[in-house]
């Protein structure tokens, strides 16, 4: 059970139907690479033989930005030496999956991208937005700007995403190459392999933008236990290790471009820190969409701002904001489906109802996220290695919307608009 009241899970939820023992996942799997073997070699008839720069981006999500010192990494800890690590990466606000994960790709804050929280309602729609709703995950009218694979597709390269947050739309009528609906369950070893299958391509169909995506320090993080997060650690550096040796027995770890990216950092959480929402407010009346640690609240017109002064100074460990309160460091108060009422916990406090509370009586301690993108804790990592980067070189922190800038830079594609800026980060390349 997790310390996050309300909350959906951080992550999709894969709603797939499970097939038999005698057919199931890793069956499945494999003819998922059989199929991608077979598309590419009809995409590529017909196409360019050169072999363009190959950009791996890997999200080990919720690997703050100091994990690398509680458990050996000597993977991460090659590529950071043979490359170009920062410091921190910052996140943008809220500091949640789908938020950052989709400003990492397309350079945008979710006030100008859309995608402003895990769970979100879009008045025009009339629709909520949750991770655990395949359809809406899939619906590409949820998703604003251009995602790189996006890019890449317009400008003739090819792309393949493994569980990248919104791949499984079609964003300007495109998807990517090669896609996966999202598989929690899927091993790392069965990960690593379908990005190697897709390597193995002929030049011709084979990808020129890959991406990877794992939950374990995530999922760890939450729990608040001190050993599964070291072993989560453990894990994915040893995940790394293992497609590292798999790109080296083809012959091209040198030329692959690798970047290692989290969406967010995380933080202590306890069951003495929790704000009661409804011993201020009636919370029939208060229209709550998300819970925590950013509250969101869309009230009937006619009980706003009674809502609001009610809530105003109703606790010292909460905020409370009307939409155009915000403050402006934030970049969030400009889309339309920011609710009326915005409320966020100060780092380390939940947001909670007395239901709630009596249904999953609260653990000690466990691990949140979601707070002010200005607290140390949310922040997570960046590595970048291969030919494109400097060697050796270390960087103070960045905000992660200047990646897609980056990626494109590396990949030899002209940007689509964004907030971020080539200026920021081009002195980790070579």
């Amino acid at each position: 059970m997790r310390l996050r009241p309300h909350a959906r899970r951080d992550r999709p939820v894969s709603a797939a139907p499970r097939l038999s023992h005698r057919h199931g996942r890793r069956g499945r799997n494999r003819l998922a690479v059989g199929l991608w073997l077979a598309l590419g070699l009809l995409a590529g008839c017909g196409g360019s033989s050169r072999l363009d720069p190959t950009l791996l981006l890997i999200s080990l999500d919720g690997f703050r930005w100091d994990y690398r010192e509680l458990a050996a990494t000597p993977n991460l800890d090659s590529l950071a030496a043979e490359g170009v690590t920062a410091r921190a990466l910052i996140p943008v606000f809220p500091t949640t999956t789908f938020p950052n994960h989709y400003s990492i790709i397309t350079g945008l804050y979710p006030e100008n991208h859309g995608v402003i929280a895990n769970t979100m309602f879009d008045p025009l729609l009339g629709d909520t937005f949750r991770l655990g709703d395949r359809e809406t995950l899939a619906d590409g009218r949820w998703y604003g700007g251009e995602p790189l694979w996006v890019t890449a597709q317009l400008q003739g390269r090819k792309s393949a995403t493994i569980f990248w947050p919104g791949s499984e739309a079609e964003i300007k009528g495109v998807r990517p190459t090669y896609w996966l609906p999202y598989e929690h369950e899927m091993t790392h070893t069965e990960r690593v392999n379908q990005i190697l299958a897709q390597l193995d391509l002929p030049a011709e169909s084979r990808p020129a933008f890959l991406t990877m995506y794992f939950p374990d320090v995530d999922d760890a993080g939450h729990s608040g236990s001190d050993s599964m997060l070291t072993a989560a650690i453990r894990e994915v550096d040893s995940t790394l290790g293992e497609l590292l040796r798999g790109l080296a027995a083809r012959g091209i770890r040198e030329a692959t471009n690798i970047i290692i990216v989290s969406d967010h950092g995380m933080t202590a959480i306890d069951s003495s820190r929790i704000i009661v929402l409804d011993d201020y407010v009636d919370l029939s009346q208060a229209g709550v969409v998300d819970w925590t640690p950013v509250l969101a609240l869309r009230p009937p017109a006619e009980v706003q701002e009674e809502i609001y002064a009610a809530l105003k100074s109703a606790h010292p460990h909460m905020l409370v904001f009307r939409r155009e309160e915000l403050p402006p460091r934030l970049r969030y108060s400009s889309h339309y489906r920011v609710p009326p009422i915005v409320a966020l916990a100060d780092e380390g406090w939940t947001i909670s109802s007395r239901a709630y509370l009596a249904r999953n009586p609260p653990r000690p301690t466990g691990g949140a996220h979601g707070y002010d993108n200005r607290y140390a804790s949310m922040r997570g990592i960046f590595i970048g290695s291969g030919p494109a980067f400097k060697r050796g070189l270390e960087v103070g922190a960045f905000q992660n919307v200047h990646l897609y800038a980056l990626m494109c830079a590396i990949l030899n594609l002209e940007p689509a608009p964004s907030d971020g800026s080539i200026d920021s980060v081009k002195a980790l390349l070579d």
